[in-house]
């Protein structure tokens, strides 16, 4: 099954977005203070929060047992489950209620094992893999704080941005390990690679979700959320 153009569309403008503006913030660090309310200045409190401080062990670790195995990734396995049903996809699986629930275990394994690897691949290089709302205004800059969240995290005590070397490889990690692991023997790389790239794509929608949804202190989003102090904790100002 080809990847559908709007996907590839999408994630090409996610590419394009993050890219130079990746670019822009590693290359920032060598630059010299910006005047205050200079422009620089604003661009760079719009890209880190405000008063940052790390979440603790504890709390990264309950947020990955609610990454990995919450009602999201649940959900999520059954609607891909759905979409693959609906297009016999691996074809070898079949019709039927055994087959949508071994694409629901399949698809719910993809997304537990992609947690699994960004989350410790985080722990290794040191990355904070909560995801920040933007502290600035307007549709389009939000927009790009988001999908520029999908290649990028926060490290040290500041809570810099830096490029993520975990979110870009972890999409992958839950796919290839799929095509080795149980998927039919004519599947190979090529399509662990394929898979992957929806991976990566649905993990920029989730970004963008958690950017524009409600997440109010009853939402389950705002489990995901730093600003609503249930995800990490938060400095008053």
């Amino acid at each position: 099954m080809k990847m559908p153009a709007i996907m590839l569309f999408l994630l090409a403008v996610a590419a394009l977005v993050a890219v130079p503006a990746v670019k822009a913030q590693l290359l920032a660090g060598s630059k010299e203070p910006a005047a205050a309310g200079s422009e620089s200045e604003t661009t760079t409190l719009a890209q880190t929060p405000v008063n940052y401080l790390r979440p603790t062990a504890k709390i990264e670790f309950r947020n990955y047992l609610f990454d990995a195995f919450g009602p999201y990734p649940i959900v999520g396995a059954a609607l891909a489950a759905g979409i693959n049903q609906a297009d016999n996809t691996p074809p070898e699986w079949r019709q039927g209620a055994g087959a949508y629930g071994k694409r629901v275990a399949s698809d719910f394994g993809i997304a537990a094992i992609t947690t699994t690897t960004r989350y410790t691949l985080a722990k290794a290089f040191g990355e904070d893999t909560l995801y920040y709302r933007c502290e600035c205004k307007g549709g389009l800059p939000r927009m790009k704080h988001a999908l520029l969240s999908t290649f990028t995290s926060r490290r040290g005590s500041d809570g810099h941005r830096v490029f993520s070397f975990p979110a870009l490889v972890a999409p992958y990690a839950g796919t290839m390990t799929a095509v080795y692991a149980w998927y039919p023997g004519r599947y190979k790389a090529s399509d662990g690679f394929r898979m992957g790239n929806y991976s990566l794509l649905g993990y920029a929608v989730g970004n963008v979700a958690l950017e524009f949804l409600y997440n109010g202190p009853h939402s389950w989003i705002s489990r995901l959320h730093l600003n609503n102090g249930h995800g990490s904790q938060v400095q008053q100002r």
